[in-house]
């Protein structure tokens, strides 16, 4: 049988950040699945720095369906989650069901990858306190409030936890989350 990835994302999600790891995984053999707060077509969005600007800018990116809405997700059927960043987690972190999902994940200790401001939803879910994470530079005081150590580099292996700054680290993210998630297997 297949091992299934869950992705939980939503609206304003960075469209490299859901559909990398998403056509990735596909390419690896597993049967990746979109979750978010309900069955709708998800609109991504394109974060990128540009000269002059002291944050990133952000322009419309893709469209694309979720699979699931989080009230439909059996955790216990997904070897592992993979929470993208852009703007979503910030508004994802306050869905119950959604906390529900992703910190079932920490409690069967299965892989979770993070990149970005995913990490805002497993701080909300308590499941940073005494980990080694990177996000996005801008949430490193988010980070260790949560109590987590932040570290400035592109990639950071904590046990199942794989965690990235941002698209660009892609190619060394996916390679440590996947031999995290062969270890598993």
């Amino acid at each position: 049988m297949t091992e299934r990835i869950l992705i939980v994302t939503g609206d304003a999600a960075e469209s490299l950040e859901v559909l990398y790891p998403y056509q990735r995984l596909l390419e690896e053999g597993y049967e990746v699945h979109i979750a978010a707060p309900t069955r709708k077509r998800l609109r991504f969005v394109v974060h990128d720095t540009e000269p002059g600007h002291d944050t990133y800018t952000e322009k419309p990116g893709y469209t694309w369906p979720a699979d699931l809405a989080f009230c439909e997700v059996e955790p216990s059927r997904y070897a592992a989650v993979v929470i993208p960043g852009g703007r979503a987690p910030e508004y994802l972190r306050n869905d119950p069901e959604l906390r529900k999902i992703v910190k079932s994940f920490f409690d069967a200790d299965k892989p979770v990858a993070q990149i970005c401001h995913g990490p805002l939803l497993t701080a909300a879910v308590g499941a940073l306190d005494g980990r080694r994470v990177t996000s996005y530079p801008a949430l490193e005081p988010d980070m260790q409030s949560a109590g987590a150590t932040y570290r400035d580099v592109p990639t950071v292996v904590d046990g199942p936890l794989v965690s990235a700054r941002g698209w660009p680290d892609h190619p060394v993210w996916m390679r440590e989350f996947l031999a995290v998630l062969r270890g598993a297997a």
